[in-house]
């Protein structure tokens, strides 16, 4: 169960404040979710005093009960995400903007979006990542469209933080084309017999259930998808291997096969045929997330290469005072607040109603690209040391590489751009 507080403010934000117009606001050189922010803050164009609230008790659960950690689960290649999730979930951060009547706190989108920033302050990309897949990527589309008895089974404990969700949608013959996906769920009777296998599972060696994407039909690739709840401890699912990457070592991915895995036809999300509309919805909050996540990693990479330039001297001087690295952070800052704005901007409309899959799609690639950018750049300032495991931005240029990959390619957002500009050759917007 939620704080007080957190229920309090739960009933609160129902009565919604008029979003803000946009006003300056400078980045802290820690965390953007200090206390004297809460209170000082006025001009925040999305923000209000009880997001600053939420992001501060989020940030005392962060310097507590994950930072200290971090380098034991990075070392050991996987974080324990039914212990911290069950701590995010009895805090009420995984359901923010959930259904009150199975655990959330029913608030609007902004405040997700909040605690995606907050968790930027984790000293890892993995971390967050698996936590962002738990709460605004694998349950939009139960939330929105799953029955109240679906709901119940897998929605409410997810929230709670008792069972650890994963979202199986890539393939490894598709992974950003959604369309091209080959698993199949075939109906037999009361159930839905599945075959195929999934690719790049994050959270998939620990989770006790899956969203699944699967072809429910041989029709049109766009219409014969259905998204199912798929428990990962039935006979037939075969966790194959924990995949090694080069970054993102705290969260394990897996690779998953289904061999006539029987789920039962009332674990289907919503209208069978209806999966490949219902995960580009997903992919909405997904991308936005994940933009909102870079934001604060980004903003302490900065701020810890800006400290480390200031006391280490080359030639008798600080290498800060080279005008080539003040003025490349200064540019790197601009991009970086360049991006604060657009995704300030696609949350504001997204809660006020309208889609806004052009300008998600513009966040997601301007924070892929942005990201392996920054943190290439303020590595070069570090000079050997950036070349060692020993500092936070070497770790955060390994795992800051996949954003350009994961939950849709760069090259897959700019397709999507040029659809909704209406400048790609025989395309039509599904």
């Amino acid at each position: 169960m939620a704080p007080r507080w957190l229920a309090l403010l739960a009933r609160q934000g129902q009565a919604t404040r008029p979003l803000r117009g946009y006003g300056s606001r400078r980045p802290s050189s820690s965390s953007s979710s200090s206390a004297g922010e809460a209170s000082g803050d006025r001009d925040h164009p999305i923000y209000t005093p009880e997001h600053f609230a939420l992001r501060a008790s989020l940030r005392k659960i962060i310097d507590k009960e994950i930072n200290p950690f971090v380098d034991k689960w990075e070392e050991e290649g996987q974080f324990p995400a039914h212990q911290v999730f069950k701590t995010l979930g009895k805090a009420g951060f995984l359901g923010v903007n959930k259904p009150i009547e199975y655990g959330g706190l029913g608030l609007d989108f902004s405040y997700s979006i909040a605690v995606a920033e907050e968790l930027g302050n984790i000293c890892c990309g993995g971390v967050p990542m698996a936590i962002g897949v738990q709460s605004d990527m694998a349950t939009p589309a139960l939330a929105r469209f799953g029955s109240d008895e679906v709901k119940q089974q897998f929605l409410a404990p997810t929230i709670a933080g008792d069972v650890v969700a994963c979202l199986g949608v890539s393939e490894p013959g598709a992974g950003s084309d959604v369309a091209g996906i080959k698993t199949k769920a075939v109906r037999k009777g009361d159930d839905y017999v599945i075959n195929g296998g999934k690719m790049w599972i994050t959270s998939g060696c620990q989770a006790d259930w899956m969203c699944l994407l699967a072809n429910t039909s041989d029709g049109p690739p766009h219409r014969n998808k259905s998204l199912l709840c798929l428990p990962m401890k039935l006979p037939g699912v075969h966790i194959a291997k924990k995949i090694d990457k080069i970054g993102m070592r705290s969260s394990d991915t897996a690779q998953i096969f289904f061999e006539d895995v029987r789920v039962p036809r009332k674990y289907l999300i919503g209208e069978e045929g209806m999966g490949f509309t219902y995960q580009m919805l997903q992919f909405q909050e997904e991308r936005l997330w994940a933009a909102a996540n870079t934001l604060t990693s980004l903003e302490n990479v900065i701020q810890e290469t800006i400290d480390y330039t200031r006391q280490r001297k080359t030639f008798n001087q600080p290498i800060l005072h080279n005008q080539t690295v003040h003025f490349r952070l200064a540019e790197l800052t601009t991009e970086l607040e360049l991006l604060r704005s657009l995704v300030y901007r696609a949350v504001a409309l997204y809660i006020q109603g309208n889609n806004v899959t052009k300008l998600a799609s513009m966040a997601k690639l301007k924070a892929g690209r942005l990201a392996r950018e920054l943190t290439d750049n303020c590595l070069q300032f570090w000079g050997g040391m950036g070349f060692t495991n020993e500092v936070l931005v070497s770790r955060f240029y390994r795992d800051s590489r996949l954003l350009s990959i994961g939950g849709g390619s760069d090259e897959v957002m700019l397709s999507i751009i040029c659809k909704y500009m209406e400048i790609l050759p025989n395309k039509q917007l599904p």
